[in-house]
């Protein structure tokens, strides 16, 4: 689990993010470029081991950290298509309890670049912005995907 730099998965996150190709309409009455929070958020690493040491230790090496780690991945599928259906139907309230849920889960594992754009959709669907928060949802998919494929190369199947 060691990466080149404490605290990311060694890759560089400008190089390897998707959310370049992201845009979000402008909200009306906003600058077209009012939203830089979109883009801080793919600097962010996709897994900060740290995060995971910690839960490590604070679950003293029980394997519950690596066993939250796996039930992460193997819900992703689920969450993303929960809250999906959530944002496309404006269902406020279930967006916002799977969003909420996606938040912290990602939190907790090291996924600071998902939980960061959880984190701006929820503000998206809290002003009830579904024109945005949908054109948001491939930058999430894409978000996770990556994040999970990388917590199941470099944590999961490292610690397995």
């Amino acid at each position: 689990m060691q990466s080149q730099d404490p605290g990311s998965s060694g890759k560089s996150p400008a190089v390897d993010s998707p959310l370049a190709g992201v845009s979000l309409p402008a909200a009306p009455g906003t600058a077209a470029g009012a939203f830089p929070s979109l883009e801080a958020a793919g600097l962010l690493p996709l897994i900060d081991a740290a995060v995971l040491e910690e839960l490590e230790d604070e679950l003293a090496g029980s394997g519950l950290a690596q066993r939250f780690a796996r039930d992460y991945a193997a819900m992703w599928d689920l969450r993303l298509a929960r809250l999906g259906t959530a944002v496309e139907s404006q269902d406020e309230a279930s967006a916002l309890d799977a969003v909420i849920s996606l938040k912290i889960s990602s939190a907790m594992v090291g996924g600071l670049r998902l939980a960061r754009l959880a984190e701006l959709l929820e503000g998206l669907i809290r002003q009830g912005d579904f024109v945005r928060g949908q054109a948001m949802m491939a930058g999430v998919a894409q978000d996770g995907a990556r994040t999970v494929s990388e917590l199941q190369s470099t944590y999961i199947l490292g610690k397995g």
